[in-house]
């Protein structure tokens, strides 16, 4: 089994958090709306321009009560012919699939700062320090020996051609590719793609929900139907197999070298998530999302609806990044420098 330090050193770890509320200076245009704060709030700056900080409460939100002996406006009246009137609904408080929120956000703090701080570091050197060879064969030779999980649990899932799909890569892989030093079954003459595959798949694929969402300091994201089934995956080659899988000497170099490739793929990807207004919320939608989506096409059926904060996370969309040297369009004016555009940043009140 991997080693407890290992793992929290080489997981694939998120973090961050938003500020409660933010209004650009230009929000004060109104000396009644100005006066209480301009000249006593501090000034937060963010992405180049300078923002207010203003404390907002539910009690703020209320109207106030008419003078006595005068009478209410109807709602309707209030309403009609009212431009100004901004309407906001929702739901208070943590989402019914993260009811662990306030516990899972402060655990994604402290695993951000121990990311920052001894994993990406790591995780670069490993990724420049080696050779690009010798990388990519300790990545392959990793991915080789999770076939036999792979095609177990597509048995368990009764699809029998992918599950014969997994074995062949896994003895060509085995035995052509040098012990899967080499993925010589993707190539062309195979055309065998790598299918990642696990139990928690094949608890969701019958039937089983995800449950609360959780985000752990030695897993990262995960949920109460995934974490069990991670932990079975891990189990399979040790307990099935035994010698060499459950000695150290094997387990210590397998996992480190599975989770800093795992960090190093998902580098970009949480450098998108930190730019986020939320990053933990981000990190946590885009997990159930591709999650749900991965059950879903496993059990045939139409997959959910992504969250809007996916194409900014994958950087693609409106979100893509803009060429280094992209200039506007002929006849647009650039934005003016000098004078940020209004900016509101509301996160759910506690």
């Amino acid at each position: 089994m991997p080693n407890a330090a290992l793992v929290a050193l080489t997981s694939p770890l998120l973090m961050g958090q938003a500020p409660e509320v933010a209004l650009g200076p230009d929000a004060f245009s109104s000396p009644v709306a100005a006066a209480p704060y301009i000249e006593t709030r501090p000034v937060l700056e963010i992405g180049g321009a300078e923002m207010l900080l203003v404390p907002w409460s539910l009690a703020q939100t209320q109207p106030a009560s008419p003078p006595p002996g005068e009478e209410e406006a109807p709602d309707d009246a209030a309403q009609e012919g009212d431009d100004n009137t901004i309407v906001v609904e929702g739901s208070y408080g943590p989402p019914k699939t993260d009811p662990m929120e306030r516990v899972n956000e402060e655990s994604y703090r402290i695993t951000q700062k121990l990311d920052e701080t001894f994993v990406e570091p790591v995780a670069y050197a490993y990724r420049d320090g080696l050779p690009g060879p010798l990388r990519d064969g300790l990545g392959n030779a990793v991915n080789n020996l999770r076939e036999p999980n792979n095609a177990l649990n597509f048995l368990l899932q009764g699809k029998i051609g992918k599950m014969f799909e997994t074995l062949g890569r896994f003895a060509i892989n085995s035995t052509i590719g040098i012990g899967g030093l080499i993925d010589v079954a993707e190539k062309p003459a195979f055309n065998l793609p790598f299918r990642r595959n696990g139990f928690a798949n094949t608890m969701g694929f019958y039937g089983v929900g995800p449950g609360p969402y959780l985000y752990l300091p030695l897993t990262g994201a995960t949920s109460a139907r995934d974490l069990p089934g991670s932990f079975l995956d891990q189990l399979l080659l040790p307990v099935a197999v035994g010698k060499p899988f459950n000695r150290p000497e094997f387990t210590v170099p397998f996992y480190l070298v599975a989770n800093l490739e795992d960090r190093v793929e998902v580098d970009e990807e949480l450098r998108r998530i930190d730019q986020t207004i939320n990053p933990y919320a981000a990190r946590r939608d885009t997990y159930l999302y591709r999650r749900a989506k991965t059950i879903a096409e496993l059990r045939g059926i139409e997959p959910p609806e992504p969250p809007s904060i996916l194409e900014e996370v994958e950087g693609t969309g409106d979100f893509a990044d803009p060429p280094a040297d992209a200039s506007p369009p002929e006849g647009a004016e650039s934005a003016p420098v000098g004078k940020p555009a209004l900016a509101v940043i509301i996160t759910k009140p506690r």
